[in-house]
């Protein structure tokens, strides 16, 4: 190959093998775990075959080498998703939109009796008075919030929240 093809390979490839890694991290982020692994076995394929190129010095990867590499980087992004899911006391917010009526009434005494600290906005939406109910915990009580919410109806999301002051949190005294 010659030396102007070998480092258009090498920019063409290393472009790829950033793009994929900027979209790998937001897949993870979003919870995509097992497509950002996969996405993570073709990225690191890309970059260890340019860096075979540029750094080779004549001894080129066997194919159950670059799979064993591949692999490994790819198992990582499932390990370290874990890991951040089980180890980071992460929190996020709870909004669930409801119309306003005895069930949400219902949903909002059981969310404050399970100890979480909920928010009720009063709001309008298309055909009606609606609630937007915000409950802002710890990552683990997720599960607790959506069977609450699941038996009451209404639509629940989850975004993450980057820091907390103040406010009261199921089983943690602030001051």
């Amino acid at each position: 190959m010659s030396f102007p093809l070998t480092l258009l390979v090498i920019f063409l490839a290393r472009c790829t093998d950033v793009a994929m890694g900027v979209f790998r991290i937001l897949l993870v982020v979003k919870g995509w775990k097992i497509l950002a692994a996969c996405l993570g076995f073709f990225e690191v394929m890309v970059f260890i075959s340019v860096m075979n190129i540029i750094m080779g010095g004549g001894k080129s990867l066997t194919i159950p080498e670059l799979l064993a590499y591949c692999g490994g980087f790819a198992t990582g992004n499932i390990v370290g998703s874990f890991l951040e899911n089980k180890l980071m006391d992460a929190y996020v917010i709870a909004e669930i939109i409801a119309e306003q009526n005895d069930r949400s009434e219902e949903l909002i005494t059981q969310l404050r009796a399970a100890g979480l600290g909920t928010t009720v906005i009063h709001g309008e939406g298309r055909s009606g008075p609606r609630l937007l109910i915000k409950v802002i915990c710890s990552r683990k009580h997720t599960d607790k919030v959506k069977e609450i919410s699941d038996n009451h109806g209404g639509f629940l999301y989850f975004s993450d929240v980057k820091a907390v002051s103040g406010g009261y949190f199921s089983g943690v005294k602030r001051k």
